[in-house]
């Protein structure tokens, strides 16, 4: 085949996992596109279907190997090649290549930004041509709707949490300098970036392994300077790194939304030490504290596993204690998932897998009560709000900065007749709720 056949191909992502993991599939479909394949929006129009796994945890990796078969399936049809990327590609590297002879081709991690040449090989393409990509342009092709976006801002993780296979799949903790940030922020602005979502497993920890010490505030402080950018949030915190410089720092920068992501995972003492956290439930309640006594209210989303090796009734008392007493606005559960490689897998006292999922129905309804109770806080203030979705009755779906697109609450209004576009900002008056979510006027 020659490259100009070959450049008439046109290519498909399915983007599973994380957010930081979709980064990594926008950057492989700009340098393919960047060479000339078309990125098509149907899977079923693409002639080459690359799968960017998850592998996190076992549901992921279901959803991983089904999505695989599916590709498989479309060979034949459209479709002539089938990728494997992403953390599964990574962690098991090997059975995939054997467990999938139909897959084409399997890509570790550290081989996505060769994914040119790994066409041009499936194709028998010999072209060692590069196309030069310009300076400062956007080398991504954004996934997500145009007025937001992640930017990652490091890849990998040093905490070794007992029950977490990230430090095996993804490595050492290695930040981007903040110079390559900025440029790519600036380049996500001109293209129509609204709010840019700073991610990585610790965001906290940015920069430590570059300058020896985290350099978060610095970082934001440099986003900040972009003019046409409205608001910087921030993904992950580990709460042993978040200072009082952080927390004023989100408290004062009018950019930076009032909205903190701090996984917990848990608040029994003993299952904080068993899962090789660096943190009390004694520190939480301090951080918290002050987050709650800052200038600004300040949003906070948390994520708690039930179910870990040794937790007892008492363990999952204390967590569901702690969720009524700090009422924290947006937390997530999931149940533990016993994953070969880490420290967990081979802990004693393993619990059922009926017990976990009694008792993540149960934290689960318990904070819906809390949150409920916490969105009465917005009725009859005024927020800014993003607008996200039009439906055809008019109804209007749109997020304020204490919500994260894709997992926090909406707010909806309704039977509205004016001209409006989305991804701008609207003044929007809270009148009410429609269960979880807000219901409100633009103004």
């Amino acid at each position: 085949m020659t490259k100009e056949e070959l450049k008439k191909k046109k290519f498909y992502i399915i983007q599973l996992g994380c957010d930081k993991n979709r980064v990594d599939g926008e950057k492989m479909a700009f340098l393919l596109q960047n060479y000339g394949l078309e990125q098509v929006q149907i899977a079923e129009d693409a002639n080459i279907l690359i799968v960017n796994t998850c592998a996190f945890i076992k549901s992921a990796k279901e959803e991983s190997i089904d999505y695989i078969l599916s590709a498989i399936d479309c060979k034949g049809q459209n479709c002539e090649k089938v990728i494997v990327s992403g953390c599964f590609a990574q962690r098991y590297y090997e059975e995939a290549k054997k467990g999938f002879p139909e897959v084409d081709a399997v890509i570790r991690l550290k081989n996505n930004e060769k994914i040119v040449d790994v066409v041009k090989g499936l194709y028998g393409v010999d072209d060692s041509f590069t196309k030069k990509i310009k300076a400062n342009a956007l080398a991504r092709n954004i996934s997500t709707p145009n007025h937001y976006a992640y930017l990652k801002i490091a890849d990998g993780c040093n905490n070794c949490c007992a029950y977490c296979t990230i430090p095996k799949i993804r490595g050492r903790f290695v930040s981007v300098p903040v110079e390559e940030l900025y440029k790519e922020a600036k380049a996500l602005v001109k293209n129509g970036v609204r709010e840019l979502i700073l991610v990585a497993q610790d965001v906290t920890n940015y920069g430590a392994d570059l300058y020896g010490k985290p350099k978060l505030v610095e970082l934001i402080k440099a986003l900040s300077k972009i003019r046409k950018l409205k608001w910087i949030r921030l993904h992950y915190c580990y709460p042993n790194l978040i200072t009082d410089e952080l927390l004023e720092e989100i408290s004062n920068n009018k950019k930076v939304c009032k909205y903190l992501d701090i996984p917990m995972q848990h608040a029994s003492n003993d299952i904080l030490k068993a899962m090789n956290r660096r943190d009390t439930v004694e520190a939480y309640d301090k951080l918290l504290k002050k987050i709650h006594n800052l200038k600004h209210f300040v949003a906070v989303r948390s994520t708690f596993i039930v179910g870990f090796p040794g937790e007892t009734q008492k363990d999952f008392d204390l967590l569901i204690d702690f969720l009524e007493r700090q009422k924290m606005q947006y937390v997530g559960f999931f149940k533990y998932s016993r994953e070969e490689y880490t420290a967990a897998y081979q802990m004693p006292h393993q619990v059922r897998e009926s017990t976990k999922e009694e008792r993540l129905l149960t934290a689960q309804a318990h904070q819906e009560n809390i949150m409920l109770e916490s969105q009465k806080r917005f009725v009859g203030k005024t927020v800014l709000c993003v607008l996200e979705k039009i439906y055809d009755n008019k109804m209007l779906a749109l997020r304020n900065q204490y919500n994260s697109p894709g997992v926090d609450t909406l707010v909806f209004v309704h039977d509205y007749r004016k001209k409006v576009r989305v991804g701008e900002f609207y003044k929007v008056k809270i009148t009410g709720l429609d269960g979880i979510d807000l219901v409100g006027e633009i103004i």
